[in-house]
């Protein structure tokens, strides 16, 4: 069996930041809860003119360039995304079209003209769904390469209990045959439930209500007929449209946090479930686990229960018991907490789960990207540090809001720091540019109207013209 995987991996985090003591101060929260509970100590903020596409155009730009790929031997360019720029067109065939753009002067024009361009869309396990979907298809013809994309934007309202986890920014790779980085392998444990943890829907606003809103707060005094009236004779743009409600998308979403969770913890364990009846294993033989992280230490929350049951399962729960007393019934969240907090699960997170964590506290949630910038974070450390983790086991965790999750596997291959060694991940994350709460709210309710930084892709303009209204234009400064 020819083996799949990994060839090669590039990345993009927007340049700016606000850190967690300022936004802490701003919101009169204390910081060091944020920090140390959760991990939290940046969070990336787009520019102006920067989104889901412009986070994907980047980062694939910077896979062809760096691994000198020529893009028409790229018959794949898959995007997961939950932040679709548009209701119909893939976002990714915008980020490929300003790639193109950008490659023309070296492959000439539209070298990915024969390549499958495709969004995927699952909340934030939609980028793994599709590198599943293109390990599969070069299984088919291990000649065929594809390059799948995690690319989003974590927006919460200002002020909500989730604005403090947000994030941004792409990961993209390059799936191979005989890959140079990392092999998947085959088995993949599913667990699916329709849930309503966390979604983004179409708020609805019946036209009339909306103007009489207005009137009510311009303490205007009109009637049922002058307002019908408007309506119906008006050449303004919004209100002459014919249809009687406006429909409005929000980046924000609809979420409950603790369902969210539990979402996420139930599907996990029936996916590690659906994994071990086609593999059985010993969980706790996986040298790291990767995990989708909403926030930097939710993964080491996350599958604190599953550990429980792995060491009673592998005998080392003896030496739990040793250190802090036998289970008990009677004091089961007493014991709980003191287990959280033994030495033997604080070893286990900063031998498997620590490194893959480091770069989600300076980012932040990047929702699909998460999960694949926790790799990328487990091997910029270990190569930083000089670790040899050639042939390692890597467990991946993966969720999506919705609900689903999906674990798989992965073995590190002999040449996997040749892979990395130049991207400088963490250097990259230490250079980028502070900002105040001030200039983050305004970017986050759209008030600026220029760049804070300039030299990346970006969105240009978008066309007015009753033929191509709304199209977005996309360009590098």
């Amino acid at each position: 069996m020819v083996k799949t995987g990994i060839e090669a991996i590039a990345f993009y985090v927007p340049k700016l930041y606000v850190s967690m003591d300022n936004l802490a101060n701003a919101r009169g929260i204390e910081a060091e809860k944020l920090k140390r509970g959760l991990g939290l100590n940046k969070m990336a903020i787009p520019d102006f003119g920067e989104d889901a596409a412009t986070f994907a155009a980047n980062a694939l730009l910077d896979l062809i360039n760096q691994n000198n790929i020529d893009p028409s031997t790229i018959g794949r360019v898959y995007l997961g995304t939950e932040s679709a720029v548009d209701g119909s067109k893939p976002t990714a065939t915008y980020a490929v079209e300003v790639v193109e753009k950008e490659l023309s002067s070296i492959y000439g024009a539209r070298s990915f003209k024969h390549c499958d361009i495709l969004d995927m869309t699952f909340a934030c396990v939609g980028a793994v769904d599709a590198m599943h979907n293109c390990l599969d298809w070069v299984k088919q013809n291990p000649s065929r390469k594809a390059v799948v994309i995690a690319s989003d934007l974590s927006k919460y309202s200002i002020n909500s209990t989730g604005e403090y986890t947000q994030g941004a920014g792409a990961v993209a790779i390059l799936i191979t045959s005989n890959p140079s980085l990392l092999e998947i392998k085959d088995v993949w444990g599913v667990a699916s439930k329709s849930e309503g943890d966390f979604f983004k829907p179409r708020r609805v606003h019946k036209k009339a209500d909306l103007l009489k809103s207005i009137i009510t707060h311009l303490n205007l005094k009109l009637s049922e007929e002058q307002i019908n009236s408007f309506l119906t004779s008006t050449t303004s743009e919004f209100w002459s449209d014919t249809n009687e409600i406006v429909e409005v998308f929000k980046e924000e979403p609809v979420f409950d946090g603790q369902f969210s969770n539990a979402c996420y913890k139930d599907r996990i364990a029936e996916a590690l479930n659906n994994f071990n009846t086609q593999k059985e294993t010993d969980f706790t033989t996986w040298n790291q686990i990767i995990f989708h992280l909403p926030y930097a230490y939710h993964g080491r929350r996350i599958i604190f229960d599953n550990w429980l049951e792995w060491i009673k399962k592998s005998g080392t729960f003896t030496l739990l018991e040793d250190e802090i007393g036998k289970q008990s019934l009677a004091n089961e969240k007493e014991w709980l907490k003191k287990a959280y907090k033994s030495s033997l699960y604080k070893e286990y997170i900063q031998n498997t789960i620590q490194a893959g964590e480091l770069a989600s506290s300076e980012i932040g949630n990047m929702y699909t990207a998460s999960i694949f910038m926790a790799l990328l974070s487990f091997l910029s450390y270990s190569y930083k540090n000089s670790k040899e983790i050639s042939g390692q086991t890597i467990g991946f965790i993966s969720y999506g809001s919705g609900s689903k999750s999906k674990v798989f596997e992965g073995v590190l291959q002999p040449n996997w720091s040749d892979k990395i060694k130049h991207l400088n991940l963490f250097e990259y994350l230490d250079q980028r540019t502070s900002i105040d709460v001030d200039i983050y709210e305004k970017l986050h309710n759209s008030s600026l109207s220029k760049p804070v930084l300039g030299n990346t892709i970006r969105l240009s303009h978008m066309e007015t013209e009753a033929t191509d209204y709304g199209l977005r234009r996309y360009k590098k400064d």
